[in-house]
């Protein structure tokens, strides 16, 4: 059965939404997912509710006004809003079930998709958008996908075992699956970037868990510290989904947008998400924040990844304490690459496709411990080498910076001497 803006199947009788919101309760059932729909069209509203009613809970509204009432008198799960209503617009009806319940997933609905409706419905948290008309099938589809993804959102408060299994098995499906060789480097380039947000995950949650185990009240500081790592929690998932995105995109051939991030928040992001990391247990890192803000010309999600994965790999090059800095500074000159001449211990990257315009972020880690041997220097970009345990390293952090620095044309200067430590600078596009 297909559903378009203007004609439907199945059409039911019409109810009187106005006059009669009690009627449009339904006989809740204790173990089905609650299910809101909202359209301003008795045909699609009213062919929805037949398609779902046997499978959940399902409420219907006419309007923004009425879908609130009902999400204030009822728990919903998942809600189904048509973007483009009289009164009050999906984006706003979404917007308000988001601030009273962060919980509910909502996909929208379109007939007349534009590149920003797209953008509001998924910067106040839309779990997906599907264009009139469509099919059942894509509907069910999507309606499962936000249930699922409600049951996640849940579960990452209530288990964090949940989220250690899940992380287990990443990891071993990264070191034992064998695929073609392509998109087997992008997906194992997807388990290593997610493997970073959750290892964060679990440690804020055993944080909770911890927090709550013997607590019959929590006020005060120690709730506002909860508050805290849940924002920070929320932030890891949004990160998780984020990535997922960034490499199906990549997979699709998609043409990934052009955007900005902030040095100053990037780094601010980067040390709230080490000081609970296991790789800084025992060493110093200090995380130096620039004296003006700095806008650079790279996805969000990729800088943090940048640098992520070499302030990780700094901590980890020794399990003696030793020390980690970090700092960021702006290039208002161009750099000549030629005055950087590749020995036993320097190396420059990514020398012909580097674009020096100014201005430019200068990015650099550095570390105090036992530097890199010359047998393994020339190897350190290489997919999958390591001189880490398995538990520690799968050898893939590297090369990610690698490709991630190339896809905007920056560079990356390597310096390391055995017994004086190492140090990454890396020149990214500043806006």
């Amino acid at each position: 059965m297909e559903i378009t803006a203007s004609r439907v199947t199945l059409l039911p009788s019409p109810l009187d939404i106005a006059s009669s919101l009690p009627s449009l309760l339904p006989e809740v059932g204790v173990d089905k997912p609650t299910l809101l729909i909202v359209d301003d069209e008795e045909g699609p509203r009213q062919s929805l509710r037949i398609v779902f009613k046997n499978e959940y809970n399902v409420f219907v509204a006419s309007n923004g006004t009425e879908a609130l009432s009902i999400a204030r008198a009822q728990h919903i799960d998942v809600a189904v809003l048509d973007i483009l209503m009289s009164g009050m617009s999906g984006v706003e009806v979404l917007k308000h079930l988001k601030e009273h319940d962060q919980s509910i997933e909502v996909v929208m609905l379109t007939a007349y998709e534009t590149l920003e409706t797209a953008r509001q419905a998924l910067r106040h948290g839309a779990s997906d958008y599907l264009n009139k008309p469509f099919d059942i099938p894509t509907m069910r589809a999507a309606v499962s996908r936000a249930v699922e993804k409600h049951r996640a959102a849940i579960g990452f408060k209530k288990n964090a075992g949940q989220l250690l299994e899940l992380r287990t098995l990443l990891e071993e499906q990264q070191l034992k699956e064998e695929i073609e060789r392509t998109r087997g480097e992008i997906y194992a380039s997807v388990l290593h970037d997610i493997n970073s947000p959750l290892t964060v995950i679990y440690g804020f949650i055993d944080l909770i868990n911890r927090a709550m185990r013997d607590a019959t009240r929590v006020e005060g500081a120690e709730l506002e510290s909860m508050k805290d790592d849940l924002r920070s929690l929320n932030g890891q998932v949004g990160r998780c989904f984020e990535i997922s995105r960034r490499y199906l995109r990549f997979l699709n051939r998609e043409a990934v947008e052009s955007s900005t991030s902030s040095v100053l928040q990037t780094l601010k992001d980067l040390r709230e998400l080490l000081v609970r990391h296991p790789a800084a247990a025992g060493h110093t890192l200090l995380v130096h924040e620039p004296q003006a803000e700095i806008t650079t010309r790279v996805n969000g999600t990729d800088f943090l990844q940048i640098l992520l994965n070499l302030t990780i790999n700094a901590l980890q090059s020794s399990n003696t304490p030793h020390t980690v800095e970090v700092r960021a500074f702006l290039l208002e000159v161009p750099i000549d690459p030629s005055r950087f001449v590749d020995s036993p211990t320097e190396r420059f990257i990514n020398r012909s496709g580097f674009v020096s315009t100014p201005p430019l972020v200068g990015l650099v880690v550095s570390d105090t411990g036992p530097g890199i041997s010359p047998e393994n220097f020339q190897r350190v970009f290489s997919e999958q080498f390591t001189t880490k345990t398995p538990d520690q390293g799968t050898g893939l952090g590297l090369s990610i910076v690698k490709r991630l620095v190339q896809a905007v044309n920056g560079s990356i200067h390597l310096k390391s001497e055995l017994g004086k430590g190492t140090k990454f600078t890396v020149f990214l596009p500043a806006s």
